[in-house]
């Protein structure tokens, strides 16, 4: 049992979890998506996905971060780019085969794919009907356990992506302090607010944007005095591979209850993984707003942006919106997420589990003889660092084909569902493919 570890030995739901009566339909399609055994009906290979992505998408993934050169290094990379089913910590692709999964949907999933109690919460909201022409219930319902977890939180409002949350938690800001110009440290997404350089953003959108270096205490001061009486937020992104120093945060919150500007911190990664409340709950630094996603529903579309009751009242102001912002199936999700994190210590058992890992794949290198690649990050967000973008497209095809999927350049994710078994399959993944890249290599 994939969590039994690291919760006393015992796999079962939550205490505070629902055990919802769920239609004979719905109960079904539960057990279908939690057997390992079910059969995967092979219709294409991934090569024709490939091709058929290219024609239909101008990138091939709608996620950035899934094109096959994201993904390995370069379009012609050899390596599987679309699944057809996702449980535990293993991936199947289109072809049938099965992978030990490293990336965990870019962090969104920290139970593990399809989990039980999420899954049942999520099919029951669908089979109750997850949309109407009024607000679900359910977000009354999560919003207060949200407020009740997450240190900033007066009050919060629901999204669907991390970059739609901190747009509106600029947008907060500004409408709040009545100001324009950001000061911006880390990545926000994909929006305007956010581009530096970005092609079809407009030249006058980007000058409102300051951005500094992370943890650079002289040049976060330098900018707010330049900045001035214009200051409407100091957004940062918290943790960038490592945690930042405390007096870097104490002083952006210093600085911006200075000239009364609002401190925002994107905790789209951080929460629900590092503590359940965010970085914010770690270093006890309280940001006026903040955004959470990704982890906070497991995998399902969900973002909040959320924070102090005056600033958040701003919205009374302005015009924050989206259709399906409060849909059921993910807010049921986020309830069975939260359920787990009020039963047990979850983003302890992530640094346990991704400590594992990282040891796991420390000790493939250190066997392999292989010198360059190096193990960096936090345990429950660590990553591989690489001397060559070339050898580590190597790597990454060779360890796709012993099974194991690792992220090329950033982030591989620990979920509860890394069991023991998974844990010795990455290494067993990892080593024979660090030696075969040593061997091509003294071959060549």
């Amino acid at each position: 049992m994939p969590f039994g570890r690291f919760f006393g030995g015992k796999a079962a739901a939550p205490k505070s979890a629902p055990e919802p009566e769920l239609e004979s339909e719905a109960a079904d399609a539960v057990e279908a998506s939690s057997d390992d055994d079910t059969e995967i009906v092979k219709e294409h290979d991934d090569a024709d996905y490939r091709t058929r992505a290219i024609g239909v998408m101008p990138t091939g993934a709608s996620t950035g971060s899934k094109r096959v050169e994201a993904l390995y290094g370069s379009p012609d990379a050899v390596g599987p780019t679309h699944f057809s089913q996702a449980v535990g910590c293993r991936v199947t692709d289109v072809d049938g085969i099965e992978y030990i999964d490293c990336t965990m949907a870019l962090g969104s999933v920290a139970l593990g794919y399809a989990e039980t109690n999420v899954t049942r919460s999520v099919v029951d909201a669908i089979a109750r009907g997850n949309v109407a022409g009024l607000s679900s219930a359910r977000e009354v319902e999560v919003a207060e356990r949200l407020c009740g977890v997450i240190p900033c939180a007066d009050k919060v409002q629901f999204l669907k992506t991390g970059a739609e949350a901190m747009a509106a938690a600029v947008r907060l800001a500004r409408t709040y302090t009545a100001r324009d110009v950001v000061i911006a440290s880390g990545y926000f997404g994909w929006l305007d607010w956010a581009a530096e350089d970005n092609p079809g953003v407009p030249v006058s959108t980007r000058q409102l944007v300051r951005h500094v270096p992370r943890d650079d205490i002289d040049a976060l001061t330098n900018a707010v005095s330049q900045v001035g009486s214009q200051l409407a937020a100091i957004v940062i992104e918290p943790v960038v591979e490592r945690l930042p120093s405390k007096e870097w945060i104490v002083k952006a919150r210093e600085l911006a209850s200075s000239v009364g500007a609002v401190l925002i911190f994107d905790e789209i990664k951080t929460g629900f993984r590092l503590r359940t409340g965010g970085y914010q709950a770690f270093a006890e630094v309280i940001p006026d707003l903040s955004a959470f996603g990704k982890a906070m529903a497991n995998g399902f579309p969900l973002s909040v942006v959320c924070g102090h009751h005056d600033v958040m009242d701003a919205a009374k102001k302005t015009w924050i919106s989206s259709t399906l912002a409060s849909e059921g199936s993910a807010l049921a999700a986020a309830a069975a997420v939260l359920s787990w994190h009020d039963q047990a210590d979850v983003c302890e058992s992530l640094a346990t589990i991704g400590a594992e890992i990282r040891a796991a794949v420390s000790h493939a290198i250190e066997a392999s003889g292989v010198r360059g690649p190096e193990i960096d990050g936090l345990d429950q967000m660590w990553l591989m660092r690489w001397d060559s973008p070339k050898r580590e497209q190597r790597f990454l095809e060779l360890a796709a084909a012993h099974g194991v999927l690792f992220k090329r350049g950033a982030y591989n994710y620990s979920a509860l569902a890394h069991d023991e078994d998974a844990i010795r399959e990455i290494e067993a993944g990892a080593s024979d493919a660090f030696v075969e890249l040593r061997d091509e290599e003294a071959a060549e």
